[in-house]
């Protein structure tokens, strides 16, 4: 496969990631669900693997960006398993709401699986060559970087007003900024 063609995916996987944290967003604000401690944590999950697509797109393609981006997708799959795993014994209450029959943290062990399996292939049709040879990002690239800095600056704004400088409430309803 060639580098171009790398680099595509890198920018794909870069604005796939950066849409679920703005969904994210609109559902907190649609739906009026605030999201829990370990929701956040996903986003944090989210924001690393956000960052190492970044690395990938900005610096050129490396072995150590494809790291960091398993390195956040593995956290944020322990995050959702967490939370998974508090919400599968029959009697508990879900928290928020469903989309396509399965809950937000549901989807975010799923996209952060599919992160896991997406980056190894790639990280397979690395080639060292690659590393020399850093094309300039293009302008779709520089379009999804900003969506990307966005959507992670609107999420650490909104983590704020929500939390504060104090720790997360275990079930959040309002915000500490606002109250």
């Amino acid at each position: 496969m060639q580098q171009k063609y790398v680099y595509q995916l890198n920018v794909l996987g870069m604005f796939g990631i950066a849409s679920v944290l703005f969904a994210g967003i609109f559902f907190q604000f649609a739906l009026n669900e605030l999201p829990c401690p370990l929701c956040l944590l996903q986003r944090v999950g989210f924001a690393l693997v956000l960052f190492g697509f970044a690395l990938n797109v900005r610096f050129g393609i490396r072995q150590r960006h494809y790291g960091v981006i398993l390195l956040g997708a593995l956290f944020g799959a322990m995050s959702a398993l967490r939370q998974v795993s508090l919400h599968v014994i029959p009697g508990t209450p879900h928290y928020g709401s469903d989309v396509m029959g399965m809950h937000y943290y549901t989807w975010a062990f799923v996209i952060f699986g599919l992160t896991i399996l997406g980056v190894s292939v790639l990280n397979m049709l690395w080639q060292e060559k690659w590393s020399e040879n850093s094309e300039t990002m293009t302008k779709i690239g520089k379009y999804c970087m900003w969506f990307a800095i966005g959507s992670v600056f609107l999420n650490f704004v909104l983590t704020f007003a929500e939390c504060g400088p104090y720790e997360c409430a275990a079930d959040p309803v309002k915000y500490w900024l606002f109250s």
